[in-house]
Parts: C-alpha cells; sequence; structure tokens
C-alpha cells in the first residue's frame, strides 16, 4: 500500500510540474508543488478524505483524474491531484475544511459537458465530483417548484416530474447536471419562453472555500419574488465554480403544455430568416423555441440524421399552449415567414416527429464534427439584443466564407444567440490561427453590437480577456473584491473567468 501510494504521489509530482507552466496572475503553486510528496505527505490528506467519504470515495488514479481534468471543450486536459465523491452536503463542508486547511484548490465537477474549461485543474488540487448526490429532495406540486442535489440531471428530473403534469424547460442540449447548468447559467432552445437558469432558480444551498454552508435565499425559502436583502442566489449562478460549491437548488416548474406544434421553413437567404425572427417576436407571438440554422448547418443535419429539408437558411419552430391558441400562433407566425420569402413549410404535431427534428437540432455539434472526419469541433457563442442579431449573422457568415473555414451557424435566435460550430484540425497550425482570430472577431463584433461574448457557454478559461472588455476595468474590480471576501485563499476553481 505505501509503495502503491509512493508511485502514485511521485506521479502527481510530475504531473504538477506540469501545470506550473499554467499559472495565473492571481493564483498559487499546486497543491503538489507545495509539498513534498515524494516521502508520502500527501497520504495524512488522503487519509482525511477517506475518513470523510471512505476509500472508495477517493482516488489517485491517472485514468480517474484525467476524466475528471477536461470538459467538451477544445481546452487542453489539466488534472487534478486528488478526485473525491462526497455524498451529502455535511461531506463536502467536511471536505472543503480540509481543503482550506492545507490551501489546496477545489475544482467542482459535474458531467463534463462545459464548453470552456470550466473543469479543467489548473492548479492541480482536488476534484469534487457530485454525482453521487442525485437525489430529487422536495417537491411541491402546488407551488411549482422542487429542490435537487447537484448530481440530478434535468433529463433525469424531467423524468421523476413525469407524472405529475410539471416539467422543467430550460435545454441546453446536453443532459447536464442542474447545479452545473446554474453554475455556468445555462439556457438552450426554450429560453425565448421559459428564461435562463438565471430566471428558474428560486434559491441555492452553498459550500464556501472554508466549508461554510449557506442558503442564497434563507433556509428552505422558495418564495417566486423576493425584496429582501441583496440578489445572492444570481450572485451564484453564473458564477462557474469560482465562489463556491452548489449543494442544492431549488427550481422552479412549469405546467406541461396541453397542446405543442413543430414547424421547420426554409428561406432564401440568412438575411430573411433572421429577420422572421425579429418580426414574430416583434408581432407578440408566445414562441417557445426558434432555432436558426444556416445551410451549412442544414446540410449536415440531413447528412448525419437522414432528414431531407432543403439546403438553406431555416427555422425550427415550436409553440406551446392550448389547442386554439395554437392556431392563431401558427397562422402569424406562417404569415411573417412567408412575408419574408420562406417556403417548404412543414408542421409537426405527433410527439414521434418533434421528437426526432430536435433531436437533429441536438445533434448540430456532431453533426458539424462529421463534415470533416478526424477533425475536432469548438463551439462558439455570442448574443446580441434582437433588433441587431440580422447584421451579425450576415456579418458572421461573410466572414466565415473569406476566410475558408468550416463553421456551420446555429443558434436560439429568438432570444438573440447563436453559435459557430468550428470544425478544426488540431494538427493544422495555420488553421486553429485563422480559427483563434476569427472567435476573437466574432465577439468583438457582438460587443460593438451592446451584446456579450458569452450569451450561455460561460467564461471559463477562453474569454477572460473578453470579459474585461466586455465589463470594464472598475465592475472587475467589483468581481475581483466579491472573489477575495468570500474565497480569500483563491481555492476555488482557480484561474476560471476572472
Amino acid at each position: 500500500m505505501a509503495l502503491s501510494l509512493l508511485r502514485q504521489t511521485r506521479c502527481l509530482c510530475t504531473l504538477s510540474r506540469t501545470v506550473l507552466a499554467f499559472q495565473s496572475r492571481i493564483g498559487k503553486r499546486s497543491y503538489a508543488e507545495r509539498v513534498d510528496i515524494r516521502g508520502g505527505s500527501l497520504e495524512p490528506v488522503v487519509s482525511a478524505f477517506c475518513a470523510v467519504v471512505g476509500d472508495d470515495g477517493v482516488s489517485l488514479g491517472a485514468t480517474v483524474r484525467e476524466q475528471h481534468g477536461k470538459d467538451e471543450s477544445v481546452h487542453s486536459c489539466r488534472l487534478p491531484d486528488v478526485v473525491v465523491w462526497p455524498r451529502s452536503v455535511e461531506e463536502v463542508s467536511a471536505l472543503a475544511k480540509i481543503c482550506h486547511h492545507h490551501r489546496l484548490p477545489i475544482i467542482p465537477f459535474g458531467t463534463g459537458t462545459g464548453l470552456e474549461g470550466g473543469v479543467n485543474a489548473m492548479k492541480g488540487g482536488v476534484c469534487f465530483s457530485l454525482r453521487k448526490m442525485d437525489r430529487v429532495l422536495d417537491l411541491h406540486q402546488e407551488d411549482f417548484d422542487v429542490s435537487v442535489e447537484p448530481g440530478v440531471t434535468r433529463k433525469a428530473l424531467n423524468t421523476y416530474l413525469r407524472d405529475t403534469g410539471l416539467w422543467f424547460p430550460v435545454d441546453p442540449g446536453a443532459d447536464a447536471s442542474l447545479c452545473g447548468m446554474a453554475a455556468t447559467s445555462a439556457s438552450g432552445t426554450n429560453a425565448v419562453r421559459y428564461g435562463t437558469m438565471r430566471e428558474n432558480v428560486l434559491n441555492l444551498e452553498v459550500v464556501l472555500a472554508d466549508g461554510t454552508i449557506i442558503h442564497t435565499a434563507g433556509r428552505g425559502r422558495r418564495p417566486r419574488k423576493t425584496a429582501a436583502g441583496y440578489n445572492l442566489t444570481n450572485l451564484f449562478v453564473g458564477s462557474e465554480g469560482t465562489l463556491g460549491l452548489l449543494t442544492k437548488a431549488t427550481l422552479r416548474l412549469y405546467g406541461v403544455p396541453e397542446a405543442v406544434v413543430s414547424a421547420v421553413c426554409s428561406f432564401p437567404s440568412v438575411q430573411a430568416a433572421v429577420d422572421s425572427t425579429v418580426h414574430i417576436l416583434q408581432a407578440g407571438v408566445p414562441i417557445a423555441r426558434m432555432e436558426f440554422l444556416d445551410d451549412v448547418m442544414i446540410d449536415a443535419c440531413n447528412r448525419y440524421s437522414a432528414l431531407s429539408y432543403p439546403v438553406a437558411p431555416t427555422l425550427f419552430l415550436e409553440f406551446h399552449g392550448s389547442d386554439r391558441s395554437l392556431e392563431e400562433q401558427v397562422s402569424i407566425a406562417e404569415e411573417m415567414t412567408r412575408e419574408n420569402g420562406g417556403s417548404d413549410f412543414s408542421w409537426a404535431r405527433d410527439a414521434e416527429t418533434r421528437a426526432r427534428l430536435w433531436k437533429a437540432r441536438h445533434d448540430a455539434l456532431y453533426a458539424a464534427v462529421a463534415l470533416r472526419p478526424g477533425c475536432k469541433a469548438y463551439a462558439t457563442d455570442v448574443c446580441v439584443p434582437i433588433s441587431n442579431l440580422p447584421q451579425i449573422v450576415v456579418e458572421t457568415k461573410e466572414d466565415l466564407i473569406k476566410n475558408h473555414l468550416t463553421g456551420p451557424i446555429a443558434g436560439h435566435v429568438g432570444d438573440g444567440n447563436f453559435h459557430c460550430l468550428m470544425v478544426i484540425d488540431p494538427d493544422d497550425p495555420d488553421e486553429l490561427q485563422r480559427v483563434h482570430r476569427f472567435t476573437e472577431r466574432l465577439a468583438r463584433r457582438a460587443l460593438a453590437l451592446d451584446g456579450t461574448c458569452t450569451g450561455e457557454h460561460g467564461v471559463g478559461l477562453g474569454k477572460r480577456e473578453l470579459l474585461r472588455e466586455e465589463m470594464g476595468p472598475l465592475a472587475m474590480e467589483v468581481m475581483q473584491g466579491l472573489k477575495a471576501t468570500l474565497d480569500p485563499k483563491n481555492l476555488m476553481n482557480p484561474g476560471k473567468v476572472l
């Protein structure tokens, strides 16, 4: 046992020397670099972890650490020194106190479906994998709310709610953990009607860097609105694990709509399709989903999902409501699209056809990658005011063509948010550089149009400089002050966001 631990800790020492090259301006050396672990001094810390979560709740294995050092982004993996699996908020608190005492960085991990490198252990430390905390705790059907632990995913929650007449509509595509979605302020295809995580989280239980447990709206509180004190809940929504570990979320629920209708419509140009989006919203149609796919993206989806839509800029629409209200919504939307040259309008009422349609949309990233086998995908993410959406989408399309880049466009255009699903040859340095320059131009184009560099993916590692440009120095100082107050040792997911 001692020999095995010695070998593992020597491996960690080698790893930590690699991590040293990636220090941030405010961070400190990784735990493995601050102590001499060759002699087994990591053992007391590991023993303390085991005393809290048991031997099977701690791992030093290289494969396990690699699995927990990366997400779905293009950012290279940075391994934690240790992975732990707490099963309760009390265990999370106890583990955090050990990390705080020994100055070990803490990196929360949900399902690993993030897109900005948010789980990379830039300074080593301890990965808190929260998947074993997977209970639905409190369901209040009459109040339309529920509390869940961080291991509960959105699909698992909706399966649990299946016979209640309720559902949770925030849908980023991936089956992400709900607390992870809160941490990144996730969004998705339904945001145009139901909002993002920021609008749908009522309360959070949070473990701070020193192990303190707080409730952002007060213990057990779940009112639909409040004017009591600072909005701590939304401080932690979107904080990306840099301020604390989310161990419980109280969420809004909605009634399952009486009727649902989906539609697909093709357009002669990007401008015509996006103009239709603006006109439908300006007409006050309470549309539930409004997704845009350019001609390259719809071609990729046709190939990947065995569809036969015209290869042209396309809108996917969905309407929720009563049978009577849907007739009016559909009529107005169809009239608006035809005025903008829309054609090949097709409707889907049955659940099977609708599910197939939206599965194709959710598989867009994989469809894009299939255009260039052997390449990797990098999903960009910007958001602008609706009135500026036609301009930025057209300019982005022109930029892609001019620079010979493969970047199908897909987005939740109903709220001004869209993505370029860049397909990159990782062995082509020239292409990597062109993609990097393109993504910076795209983000700055959004900022110039009063938008944001990220509508839903978060800042993570890749957009820290752009965040500074977006927020300005004074707002950044306020954020850094909040971080220093809640996490003075800079242990919570260091190297991210700020």
